[in-house]
């Protein structure tokens, strides 16, 4: 399996590396890599480009998910589901070829695939209202305010 929904996973890797595993994200992308030799270069190019920007953007797209996820810290989440949904974030906020319901869509499945039993419906929840209050969900595929 090459392809986004490959490097998606591949950048979820990278990230709890750094998240849980206290690496520098530089250093959690190079033994991720490492443990994947064969990995299509598109691939690597592209999880490393989404785990360095959900990295760098983390505060705000944090800041984003405290404000959806009212009765929940981003401490207290599940680390899948907190990386996952930073890095839909991510892509919603920041990847200009990413429609938002694609990030939304392909954070869902890779929560059925990693997440625990209630992932799916979590991580489909706080995206949805994300994006209601980014007004993405009125026809916008990006937010008009940066």
């Amino acid at each position: 399996m090459q392809g986004r929904r490959h490097a998606r996973e591949i950048a979820l890797q990278m990230l709890f590396q750094a998240d849980v595993g206290n690496l520098p994200i530089d250093e959690a992308v190079e033994v991720t890599l490492a443990d994947a030799p064969d990995l299509d270069e598109s691939v690597r190019r592209y999880a490393t480009a989404l785990a360095k920007g959900v990295w760098a953007h983390r505060a705000e797209l944090d800041a984003h998910l405290r404000a959806a996820a009212a009765h929940w810290s981003v401490e207290r989440m599940a680390a899948v589901d907190r990386n996952l949904l930073r890095i839909a974030l991510y892509e919603i906020l920041f990847v200009d070829d990413v429609p938002y319901r694609v990030a939304i869509n392909e954070a869902v499945e890779l929560a059925k695939k990693y997440g625990g039993a209630e992932s799916r419906r979590f991580v489909n929840g706080v995206l949805g209202a994300i994006t209601r209050k980014l007004g993405l969900s009125e026809g916008k595929d990006r937010r008009t305010n940066p």
